[in-house]
C-alpha cells in the first residue's frame, strides 16, 4: 500500500514539472498560464509521497520494531495501523507465526552402546513471543536464519540420543520429544525463557551405519536359522518320544496278554490243543521228564 501511494505521489509530482515545460514549448500567449497547477501538483505529489512514509501496516501474525535514525525502541509495535515520523522512523515486520525450519545434513550420534547411528532431514516448528520481538531484532544478528541454528539443534540431538538405547534410538516417538525438550533447554540459555518456543520437532530419516545394519541383518539370520533347527529338533524329539511311547505300548500290550494267555494254559486245556493238533502219528523223538535227556523213537 505505500509503495502505491508513493508511486501516486511521483506521477503528480512528475506531472508538476510536465505542465509548465508544455505550456512553454506551446508559446501560446492566449492560453492559460498552466505554471500555477504544476506548482500545485508538485506539491501535492511532495504531501503524497511524505505521507506514504509517514505509516506502516503490520499484518496480523506479524509485530513491528520501530527504528529512529537506526536506534531500535524496546517498545514492540503491535499489528494494525501505525504512524511514524517519515524519513526519520521506520517500522520493520517480525513473523511471530510458526515457523519451520529443516535441516538436511545428517547429524551423526551415538546410543547408549556406542553404536554409531545418523538422523537426517530434521524439522523444527517454532514461534517468535510477540512481546521479545524488538529484542530478538535488537540483539540476534540475521534472526530469520540463525535464531535456531544448525549446530544448536545437532547438539540436541547427540545429547538426546546419548540417552537412549538401539531399540529406541530410531523410535521417533521416543527421540522426537526428547530433541524438542533439549533444543528449547538450549534456546532458553541462548536468549532467555519465553523468547522462542519450540512446538514441534519432526525426524524423518533415521539409521545405523552400514556395518551395524549388516551385523544385524546377519544376527537376525542366525537367530532365524536357530529357531528353525530349534523347531526341526523338537519334531524329531517329539516324533523318537511318539515312537517309544508307542512301543512302550505295544510291548505292555504284549506283556498282559501273554500272562492272560499263562494264565488260561492249564493241563486240560494243553491236553485238548495237543489233541486238536495231533495228526495221529506217533512222536519220533521223546525227552525225559527234566529235558535232561533226548532220545530218538521214530525207529
Amino acid at each position: 500500500m505505500n509503495f502505491v501511494i508513493l508511486l501516486t505521489g511521483v506521477l503528480f509530482i512528475a506531472a508538476g514539472f510536465g505542465i509548465p515545460i508544455t505550456a512553454r514549448a506551446s508559446e501560446d500567449e492566449n492560453k492559460p498560464d498552466k505554471s500555477k497547477l504544476g506548482r500545485v501538483l508538485t506539491i501535492i505529489g511532495m504531501l503524497i509521497v511524505i505521507m506514504s512514509s509517514s505509516f506502516a501496516i503490520i499484518p496480523t501474525g506479524y509485530t513491528g520494531v520501530r527504528t529512529t535514525f537506526g536506534q531500535i525502541s524496546s517498545k514492540t509495535v503491535q499489528n494494525g495501523f501505525n504512524w511514524k515520523v517519515p524519513f526519520v522512523q521506520g517500522i520493520s515486520k517480525v513473523n511471530n507465526k510458526q515457523q519451520d525450519i529443516t535441516f538436511e545434513d545428517k547429524v551423526w550420534a551415538e546410543t547408549t552402546e556406542r553404536t554409531s547411528i545418523f538422523y537426517k532431514n530434521v524439522t523444527v516448528t517454532y514461534q517468535i513471543n510477540p512481546e521479545k520481538s524488538a529484542w530478538i531484532y535488537a540483539n540476534v544478528s540475521d534472526y530469520k536464519d540463525n535464531l535456531v541454528s544448525s549446530s544448536l539443534v545437532a547438539s540436541a540431538i547427540k545429547s538426546s540420543s546419548k540417552t537412549l538405547s538401539d531399540a529406541n534410538a530410531t523410535n521417533r516417538s521416543k527421540i522426537e520429544p526428547l530433541v524438542m525438550q533439549n533444543v528449547q533447554s538450549s534456546l532458553d540459555e541462548k536468549y532467555g525463557k519465553d523468547i522462542v518456543v519450540v512446538n514441534k520437532v519432526v525426524i524423518s530419516d533415521a539409521d545405523f551405519e552400514d556395518s551395524y545394519n549388516k551385523a544385524i541383518a546377519e544376527k537376525q539370520q542366525a537367530q532365524l536359522d536357530s529357531e528353525k533347527q530349534s523347531i526341526v529338533n523338537q519334531k524329531n524329539v517329539d516324533k523318537a518320544k511318539a515312537d517309544a511311547e508307542a512301543k512302550l505300548t505295544a510291548a505292555d500290550a504284549e506283556s498282559k496278554a501273554n500272562k492272560k494267555l499263562e494264565r488260561s494254559l492249564t493241563d486240560r486245556v494243553l491236553k485238548n490243543a495237543y489233541i486238536d493238533k495231533w495228526n495221529g502219528q506217533m512222536p519220533d523223538v521223546v525227552t525225559s521228564k527234566d529235558g535232561s535227556i533226548m532220545m530218538d523213537v521214530g525207529k
